[in-house]
């Protein structure tokens, strides 16, 4: 008995290809949903009244402290009762865009801690708006130093993609899943899509790496 079938592994490996894909469109939208809702968390906690702190909060540590599986669930079956319905893709980058979005809300606000309060009162005494100033004082230099913890989260998305497979989102690992009970060959598939995990991993890591750099302050560079 053969452990390995390279001939069926090439066979599948065009369909996982396509259905890596399905991996890279939901990873994408779920962290870019994810950078845009954690930072709307972070604000929400740092600023504005005690009702509005107290409330983000709330949903940040729901969202942190509960299985991303459930929410899953609870996105796409629970919410149709109250007339909300989503198709099976939007609903997991939904749920990855949330869960991973109260993550990412710590991160950031790590970050704007970190940028001295000094910043906040030049840009008071130039007269500059609230709006200007968070733009394009604060998240200047708060953004840097957190690109590596965003970009962990990134990878850590990337890789629970395949619990998208429970609502029927034909993703990598959904795939595989397919073509091992059709062939009864789990060996080569599966295989594969540790490999297809373990390269994206790397390049996503290394695309970070490559940001950081870009962000760096010039005169940090020069160092």
């Amino acid at each position: 008995m053969k452990i390995w079938d390279w001939d069926y592994a090439w066979e599948v490996l065009p369909i996982l290809a396509e259905a890596s894909v399905v991996t890279l469109q939901a990873t994408l939208a779920g962290f870019l949903l994810a950078l845009v809702v954690g930072l709307l968390f972070a604000v929400g906690r740092m600023t504005g009244p005690a009702w509005l702190r107290w409330s983000v909060t709330g949903v940040v540590e729901f969202l942190r402290s509960t299985p991303l599986l459930i929410q899953i669930f609870f996105l796409y079956y629970v919410m149709p009762e109250f007339g909300i319905t989503l198709d099976a893709m939007p609903t997991g980058v939904l749920a990855l865009g949330l869960h991973y979005g109260a993550y990412c809300a710590e991160v950031y606000r790590a970050g704007l801690d970190n940028v001295p309060r000094g910043q906040w009162e030049a840009a008071i005494a130039l007269n500059l708006s609230p709006w200007v100033t968070f733009r394009r004082v604060i998240l200047p230099q708060a953004i840097p130093p957190i690109v590596p913890a965003l970009g962990n989260y990134l990878v850590a998305l990337f890789k629970e993609t395949p619990l998208l497979s429970v609502i029927a989102v034909l993703e990598l690992m959904q795939t595989a899943k397919i073509l091992g009970s059709e062939s009864f060959q789990y060996t080569e598939p599966i295989t594969l899509v540790g490999l297809f995990f373990l390269a994206f991993s790397l390049v996503s890591a290394a695309l970070i790496r490559q940001v950081e750099k870009a962000l760096q302050p010039r005169a940090g560079r020069r160092t």
